[in-house]
């Protein structure tokens, strides 16, 4: 049985959460394979706002089994709060949530190294999180990360104290101020691996072979987005692991071969979080509007969102570097109102025009080629059917499949559950 992948298209917050919420009860199993807690995932329903981080998008319905993947890296404190505002929902997690043994473990001193390094950086700061998720996969690759699996060992504590103490080493070399407890970071950290120690630990990338032996149905969520990835986004500004559909591949043990429908989902607009290039990026009434309309705050820092038109270059690029099969867009309501509306479609790059992303789109580099389009007024946050979209807003996407060369199978029009057409 194919592993179908769901991916987020541009850089990050473009709605994966609500959508695997959507399309859960066709899947047996939901499997997160990248990232940490700097992902937000957001699902909105029955008058209820939920936010997400490391627990797979699926945990709220009770045909699905959530696997969290090896390829994610796990903070037990953050972990701990998402298992306590899931309690009052009555979700029977120990038996809903599995987590695989080979994910590794984001300490507190990964945090505080984290911060230290961002500090250093000063202007040239990169807007990481602070989430101690650079410095896990640094571990990681380093083979020098605790993962999972090393809680059920007699000498886990040791391990950890050999690592916090090479932390506190690296802090120190950074000569930036830093003010810690460690004493009151490691207390609440242990509380909060006890907690995860009562979870059920599995061998990943085995539980998925037998299920796919089993003809169960299994879909591999994405966090961030794919112009974040460590090797194919806007490199230094991007995420540490791989959040194209090849990340799947390391970040659950499936085969390439294995891999079904490839499903990828981006705004009807574009945002983005912290710093990097953005060459749509607005910066008058129209990026005000977006943002205002589209309350395009960060799900997990809160900050607020850069926002500027569609740019098509980057979408077609990820569109190929991923292979998607089917696309979803999102947002389509925070469009409304606009009387004109504009897709970036070419970059003029160094005098030259081109199609494609190019090494550097720094703003020095590169001046976005914009479409124009006749925007639509209608409210579509009511709507149910395709037949009731806006001729404007059906022109939109039909412009969008015929450059894409792929079909949008999804037009979201709310946050909630309900507000999601099928085409």
């Amino acid at each position: 049985m194919a592993v179908d992948l769901l991916l987020g298209l541009q850089w990050g917050d473009e709605g994966k959460g609500k959508i695997v919420d959507v399309l859960t009860k066709d899947y047996d199993i939901i499997a997160r394979f990248q990232g940490g807690p700097n992902a937000g995932h957001t699902l909105e329903f029955d008058g209820i706002k939920h936010v997400l981080h490391t627990i797979p998008s699926g945990i709220f319905h009770e045909n699905a089994m959530n696997i969290v993947g090896n390829g994610v890296v796990i903070d037990p404190v953050i972990f701990k709060k998402e298992l306590d505002n899931l309690k009052k929902f009555n979700i029977d997690i120990k038996s809903k949530l599995l987590i695989s043994r080979k994910a590794h473990l984001i300490l507190p001193t990964h945090r505080l190294l984290d911060a230290a390094s961002e500090a250093a950086k000063g202007k040239a700061k990169i807007g990481s999180t602070l989430k101690g998720i650079g410095p896990t996969y640094m571990d990681k690759t380093g083979r020098n990360g605790m993962r999972i699996g090393d809680l059920e060992l007699d000498d886990w504590k040791e391990k950890y104290r050999a690592l916090a103490n090479k932390h506190e080493a690296m802090i120190g070399f950074y000569d930036v101020d830093i003010q810690y407890d460690l004493k009151d970071l490691e207390s609440e950290f242990f509380a909060a691996v006890k907690e995860l120690k009562s979870l059920t630990f599995i061998d990943s990338e085995e539980y998925l072979f037998k299920a796919q032996k089993e003809g169960k149905k299994i879909l591999a969520e994405g966090a961030q987005g794919s112009l974040l990835d460590i090797d194919f986004g806007t490199y230094p500004f991007v995420t540490s692991s791989n959040t194209t559909a090849a990340g799947a591949c390391t970040g659950l043990g499936v085969a390439p071969n294995k891999i079904g429908d490839v499903k990828g989902i981006f705004k009807a607009y574009t945002t983005r979080v912290g710093s990097g290039p953005f060459p749509t990026e607005l910066f008058d009434e129209d990026g005000e509007t977006m943002g205002r309309v589209g309350n395009e705050f960060g799900a997990t820092t809160g900050r607020p969102r850069r926002c500027g038109w569609l740019d098509l270059v980057a979408l077609k690029y990820a569109v190929q570097i991923n292979g998607v099969t089917e696309l979803m867009m999102m947002k389509g309501d925070v469009l409304s109102g606009f009387k004109k509306l504009k897709i970036c479609t070419a970059y003029n790059y160094k005098g030259d025009v081109i199609k494609h992303l190019p090494y550097n789109i720094e703003p020095e580099n590169v001046t976005p080629i914009y479409t124009e389009m006749e925007g639509w007024k209608k409210d579509l946050t009511q709507l149910t059917k395709p037949e009731e979209l806006p001729p404007a807003l059906n022109a939109y996407i039909d412009f969008l499949e015929k450059e894409l060369e792929v079909p949008i199978k999804i037009v979201s029009v709310g946050p909630d559950r309900t507000q999601t057409i099928h085409r």
